[in-house]
């Protein structure tokens, strides 16, 4: 079931002026963006590979309440620079800890959607001292197989454009009617697949394809909240059930959505992660 009046409702870009860079140690250029008080505890955003920090256009007004909010763009997508070869989950985490050091903040609380769940996860594991409360939305601890990924990766880097692989997308992300209407919020993650590098697409592919954090999140201590889309068909329910468990004391919370769960249910996604990120502030 989808909440169609959120459906409904269109979510407006902020100007690309607005978008401050730093560079990372190997050399490439992350684009961010910063909302709320200097000051106020620190949220960073990460989000679903192919798409840009605009994917949180639609919280960023009720989290920048309470938060600084950071969001960034990965490398090889939107305004950040497309390094050649393959990416990796390390190094896509490196990217999160310059990024706070950039910007002086020692730890911060951390929201990942589908790719950027797996960098919460790393994070979590490999630098614990930084992330105060996590939030997994829409993610899993290992996808495969191995050969999937190759050739998406091969794929996508033969093809004339990123037609099929924009509509592929859109397929895995939103409930089928939604993409058959084609209203705005569609169109708007259509453009932006469109003009996904894909170079970076295919580097970020290969991160995915690496990743096992099965395993390793049995060390996660930072409170957790994990989110599930309850018809999702690339993280399925049954990975984020898996992650709850895997993860000591972690909490499950399901919606009737697909896969970007923040789109489907933005109001609602944003009060869950908000009574969670402030219950310890009680």
């Amino acid at each position: 079931m989808t909440n169609t009046s959120a459906l409904r409702a269109d979510i407006n870009h902020e100007e690309p002026a607005s978008l401050s860079t730093f560079t990372t140690g190997d050399g490439v250029r992350i684009a961010y963006r910063a909302d709320g008080t200097v000051g106020a505890p620190a949220l960073i955003l990460a989000n679903s590979i192919a798409t840009t920090l605009h994917m949180w256009d639609g919280q960023i007004p009720e989290l920048s309440k309470y938060f600084r909010v950071i969001r960034y763009d990965y490398r090889g997508h939107g305004g950040s620079d497309v390094p050649a070869g393959a990416y990796s989950v390390g190094r896509l985490g490196r990217d999160v800890l310059e990024l706070m050091d950039h910007l002086g903040i020692e730890h911060a609380h951390f929201l990942g959607l589908s790719l950027g769940g797996f960098i919460g996860q790393w994070l979590a594991i490999h630098a614990p001292e930084r992330i105060d409360r996590l939030v997994l939305a829409n993610t899993a601890p290992h996808l495969g197989p191995a050969d999937y990924f190759d050739t998406a990766i091969r794929e996508v880097l033969a093809a004339e454009d990123m037609k099929d692989t924009a509509e592929g997308f859109l397929h895995n992300w939103f409930p089928l009617a939604m993409v058959e209407a084609n209203g705005p919020i569609v169109h708007r993650f259509r453009q932006d697949l469109l003009d996904t590098p894909r170079q970076g697409l295919a580097g970020l592919f290969a991160a995915v394809r690496d990743a096992d954090l099965r395993r390793t999140i049995a060390l996660i201590q930072s409170p957790t909240l994990v989110i599930g889309g309850e018809f999702d068909t690339v993280t399925s329910y049954a990975m984020s059930e898996a992650i709850a468990a895997g993860i000591p004391g972690a909490r499950l919370k399901g919606f009737p959505a697909v896969h970007l769960t923040n789109i489907e249910f933005p109001k609602e996604f944003v009060e869950e992660v908000l009574a969670f990120l402030k219950s310890d502030q009680a």
